[in-house]
């Protein structure tokens, strides 16, 4: 088994993303931050920020450390999981936390020279806050290439020679991301519980209650609702993403690998196709970051505008690379696997549009939401739910789309569910959220963006700085607001093709426990023919058969049953661990308004600590149940359900996970843009009546949109790589 010498731009283009995003960070960090009020400031947030993530990542170490101890019996001393499996898994938490990491450290330095920036121009601000935001998109890029790229190399030293080297080699690769997406849901949830907590406390009894404006340094939750901005929207969602973007290279180059496993060296081609795409997308998001630029006085398109040239700059360009890589490869229906690249492209693109006019108010889906604030917050939350709702259709028919052209592209439009017609079918689903996810570099920036301008607002309401410099950055977080709810609905999508291609990776998982248990002496037969079943000849419709994976068994049915309700039990507990904490943040609000003489008339300074100690301790005592149940699920539905319940749980946790996180990321967001709309001076402007009932349904979005909606598509994967990770303990009880 020779590695070409093209792989070598896979690790080239990791260094050349880490390089890139230090010199972005360095840049930033010569820029001044402004007044010594502003820099007191971001180093109160600062320091809570980092506080918080040293105190999550503990406890996400005690976690670790226990799945690694069971991972390490299984495979050790029973023998039902490859002995590389504790070290991958424990690498892939370790760089899905270090990527959260460095993104959050660069957000909490960024806000002030953000702000500061602002006080010259509009550009200034978005510069610096979007270079930031693109400190870690290629932070992400770059960590997971250097983590393919070196497990590659070591693996194929030690299976070198083996008959079943890549299929082996791929698989093990997976159990990485399994790390990851623990790492990265706790990181979401924990993150997204904290800054929940002390939005809504904030918002409750800051502006509905005493009537003072956001970020108003009166109020004692404000500094924990800055903290909470970077250790949910910014670690979090570079550790959700982290994991999105190594499962679909993974999950695509094992697929390759069964797909072409009788093709020789065009096995070999498969297996890094997926990887050539992405790291040449490090280069072309380069290009679109250095592209994002507006003029002063620009209006909320004009800004959409800027940054939508910059991605769709990169889409463009990754489409015609993608071909020529495929090409040269000289893969098999190149062509056709091209046109599967440009449909994940494509359906990213259409996922961020919709997703950008059910949450922009610029246009009229958020416009009437900000209009039945006229009429009270009740309205505004049934507008807000049925808005979300009916947001749905695009992105799940989008996805539905995709997934059928990239099946038909990649096999030739073969219809006949041959065994080859599938692997080259499944092949196609995983290579499109390859390229759906190939310009990360450039979309998780445009992500990341949001909190630093949020919390450039801040920064300029508590340092006083003027109405002209809070215009700018106003305009900056409205703006920050859609492209973290575009962002989210990326994400979302892009979760939702990976987690089709893990399934496939699932059933490649059970091929080989099933051949590592043949090898012990076990013998499985038939449950049809009652003869003996061989699983190393044995293809993907033979298996489907064998377990009886079909809608007429009841364990299919069930198991899809757990999963759509995971989904919802799963919002539903990170839903009431917020509505805990903040009511907990709420009482400590009033109290000091209560009891600390002079607060509200700004003779007084808060007691800022207590309220960050509040989000702490709620975020990481919540945290823990919803996460260690993801992980639970899909183990004992493997043990009692086996391997047509584990399919059928995947099956129903993405269906409803999908379409329940698109539903509230997509409401949250236009719930908190309707609250904008009317702070620009619509419908009464700020301390209307219209206004505080929007300020209501934003309260109740908050939740929706940075907790439980993010921290589903983490779910839908965890579940996934879970099943693969634990598929030797599923085959020992068959």
């Amino acid at each position: 088994m020779i590695i070409p010498s093209v792989f070598w731009l896979v690790p080239i283009a990791s260094v050349v993303a880490l390089a890139m995003a230090w010199f972005f960070f360095t840049q930033m960090i010569k820029e001044s931050e402004g007044t010594p009020r502003m820099a007191e400031i971001a180093s109160h947030v600062r320091k809570g920020a980092m506080a918080y993530l040293k105190q999550q990542y503990k406890v996400v170490l005690y976690v670790f450390i226990v799945l690694a101890i069971i991972f390490a019996f299984m495979a050790y001393v029973l023998g039902v999981q490859n002995p590389w499996v504790p070290f991958a898994f424990l690498t892939g938490g370790f760089f899905s936390g270090l990527a959260g990491f460095f993104g959050m450290k660069t957000a909490t330095y960024a806000s002030a020279r953000t702000a500061n920036a602002a006080r010259q121009s509009l550009d200034g601000g978005l510069k610096i806050a979007f270079r930031s935001g693109a400190v870690m998109g290629l932070t992400v890029v770059g960590l997971g290439l250097l983590d393919i790229a070196i497990w590659f190399l070591v693996l194929s030293h030690f299976y070198h020679g083996d008959n079943m080297a890549l299929v082996t080699i791929t698989t093990t690769m997976l159990t990485f991301g399994m790390g990851a997406s623990t790492q990265a849901l706790f990181a979401r949830v924990g993150g997204g519980i904290y800054t929940k907590a002390a939005d809504v406390g904030a918002d409750i009894v800051g502006k509905v209650e005493a009537d003072i404006p956001e970020d108003d340094p009166r109020n004692p939750a404000t500094i924990a609702d800055n903290v909470g901005d970077n250790v949910g929207d910014v670690a979090g969602m570079g550790a959700d993403l982290y994991e999105s973007y190594c499962g679909s290279i993974l999950s695509t180059a094992a697929l390759g690998a069964t797909a072409f496993s009788m093709s020789g060296d065009m096995q070999m081609r498969a297996v890094i196709a997926p990887m050539l795409i992405a790291a040449v997308g490090v280069f072309l998001s380069l290009m679109g970051i250095f592209l994002v630029r507006t003029k002063e006085g620009a209006t909320m398109k004009d800004l959409l505008h800027s940054l939508s040239l910059g991605t769709n700059v990169a889409a463009v360009l990754i489409a015609v690379a993608a071909i020529v890589i495929l090409y040269l490869l000289g893969i098999d229906n190149w062509l056709g696997l091209s046109f599967s690249v440009i449909t994940g492209l494509a359906a990213g693109v259409i996922i961020g549009q919709a997703t950008e006019y059910y949450t922009s108010h610029s246009y009229k889906p958020t416009q009437k939401i900000s209009e039945a604030g006229l009429t009270g917050s009740a309205t505004v939350i049934i507008k807000g739910i049925g808005t979300g709702m009916i947001s749905t259709c695009i992105p799940v028919l989008t996805i539905g789309v995709a997934i059928l052209l990239s099946y038909m592209c990649a096999n030739g439009f073969d219809l006949t569910m041959s065994a080859e017609s599938i692997s080259h079918g499944l092949y196609g689903i995983g290579i499109a959220a390859v390229g759906m996810l190939s310009t990360l570099g450039i979309t998780l920036a445009t992500d990341a963006y949001g909190p630093i301008a949020d919390n450039a607002g801040g920064n300029a309401e508590m340092s006083e700085l003027g109405e002209e410099v809070r215009h700018r950055t106003d305009a900056l977080d409205a703006l920050g607001n859609t492209t973290a709810a575009t962002g989210k609905g990326f994400a979302i999508g892009s979760a939702a093709l990976t987690a089709l291609a893990l399934l496939a990776s699932y059933i490649e998982e059970i091929k080989i426990a099933m051949i590592r248990a043949m090898e012990s002496g076990q013998e499985f037969i038939h449950p049809l023919t009652q003869k003996m079943f061989d699983p190393t000849t044995a293809t993907m419709p033979d298996f489907m058969e064998f377990f009886q994976v079909n809608l007429m068994n009841p364990k299919v049915l069930v198991g899809a049953f757990i999963g759509a309700m995971a989904a919802f039990l799963f919002c539903g507990l990170t839903m009431e661990a917020v509505g805990r904490a903040a009511q907990k943040m709420v009482e400590e609000v009033r109290r000091q308004f209560r009891e600390i003489a002079g607060i509200l008339e700004g003779k007084a300074t808060p007691d800022y600590g207590s309220c960050v100690e509040i989000s702490t301790r709620a975020a990481q005592h919540e945290m823990i149940f919803p996460s260690v149940l993801a992980i639970i699920i899909p183990i004992i539905v493997g043990c009692v359900l086996g391997v047509a319940g584990v399919l059928g749980l995947l099956v129903g946790g993405l269906a409803g996970g999908f379409t329940l996180a698109v539903f509230m990321a997509n409401a949250g967001g236009a719930w908190d843009n309707a609250k904008k709309n009317i702070e620009e001076g619509n419908f009464g402007g700020k301390g209307s009546f219209a206004h505080k009932a929007t300020i209501v349904g934003d309260t109740v979005g908050d939740p929706f949109k940075d907790t439980s909606g993010p921290s589903l598509n983490i779910l839908i994967k965890l579940m996934s790589m879970v099943s693969i990770v634990m598929a030797g303990l599923t085959v020992a009880f068959i």
